[in-house]
């Protein structure tokens, strides 16, 4: 029986060796298996489309919107919060408020906070294409000459740094708990409190119920800076919610779900994840508008350049004091 002959590889398609230093044995040199924009000159292409587009508008949207945030971080510590008119509204960019003795006036409290939603943005999948393409042009474009060589991967400093994603998207979701919170303070206005009841009325109300007219009450409503925070942290909801990682967590790694602990309540929950994960890009963007959004509008009624309106007031759902502040008046 004949021997078929084995198939000889060439120089140019042959496996790669392990590279210099720092360089995986699973990485592609410039070659037959590399892209083709690696074998052309920057920004060369055959396409005829406005490819150029997309890397700018990227490149434009995360220079304004980062930059409006490094602003709000750095020196905008004096406006974070708005606490008139029986509004609480915190700033997303200073949740959860941490301001210890030792802080130096110079330095924002912000900072002590943003190193978790800024390394969760900075080490997500989406972002990372998105700053690589429209930053370091690596690639710029697909089918578009690039400018340099190689690929090896993100096995150097600063880029080992984008394989703690995982741990950020932890710390994430524990922010997420406590921006609901400020959502609901955001729609709790305290009532104004009034003066020390006179004895006549306070025997005819009562004294507990004297003692919380004068000092006001709670009830909810809406303002427009309660439907930013909302909006805000929605976003920030959707986007945390249909991270890759996560997705993997719950069910992704997985090859069986019927041969897993848990598999259909994991398989479900993997598919609603999958359904918000198509939208990632979309969830990205809209959340850094929204977060950079409410802080401009906190920023702005703290100011006194914006009155914030109140939408609606829903008095009769909170048993509070209201009643008492009616016969008192």
């Amino acid at each position: 029986m004949p021997v078929a002959p084995q198939r000889k590889l060439s120089a140019a398609s042959a496996p790669t060796a392990v590279g210099a230093r720092g360089v995986p044995a699973t990485g592609t040199a410039p070659g037959a298996w590399s892209g083709a924009g690696s074998r052309q000159g920057f920004g060369a292409t055959e396409r005829g489309d406005a490819w150029w587009f997309k890397p700018v508008l990227q490149a434009a949207g995360l220079i304004v919107l980062i930059g409006y945030a490094n602003y709000a971080a750095f020196l905008g510590a004096a406006h974070y919060r708005y606490l008139e008119n029986g509004r609480d509204y915190l700033s997303p960019f200073y949740s959860p408020y941490i301001h210890p003795a030792w802080l130096p006036v110079w330095l924002s409290p912000a900072l002590l906070i943003l190193v978790f939603p800024l390394g969760f943005r900075a080490t997500c999948y989406y972002y990372r294409k998105a700053y690589y393409r429209s930053f370091f042009a690596d690639p710029i474009a697909c089918a578009v000459g690039e400018p340099r060589q190689a690929y090896c991967g993100e096995v150097k400093f600063p880029f080992l740094l984008q394989n703690l994603h995982r741990y950020f998207l932890y710390a994430a979701l524990v922010f997420l708990v406590i921006l609901w919170i400020d959502v609901v303070k955001a729609f709790i206005f305290s009532a104004p409190a009034l003066a020390a009841a006179a004895p006549a009325v306070t025997s005819a109300l009562g004294l507990h119920a004297a003692r919380e007219a004068a000092s006001g009450g709670h009830y909810l409503a809406i303002g427009g800076g309660s439907l930013a925070i909302l909006f805000s942290t929605g976003m920030l909801t959707l986007y945390t919610l249909s991270c890759h990682s996560l997705r993997h967590l719950v069910g992704g790694k997985l090859d069986c779900f019927s041969c897993a602990a848990a598999g259909g309540p994991r398989h479900k929950t993997w598919s609603i994840v999958t359904v918000l994960n198509g939208h990632h890009m979309a969830w990205a963007w809209w959340s850094l508008f929204a977060v950079c959004f409410a802080d401009f509008l906190v920023r702005m009624c703290s100011i006194g350049v914006i009155h914030d309106p109140t939408l609606a007031t829903f008095r009769h759902l909170l048993e509070m004091p209201n009643r008492s502040l009616s016969l008192l008046r």
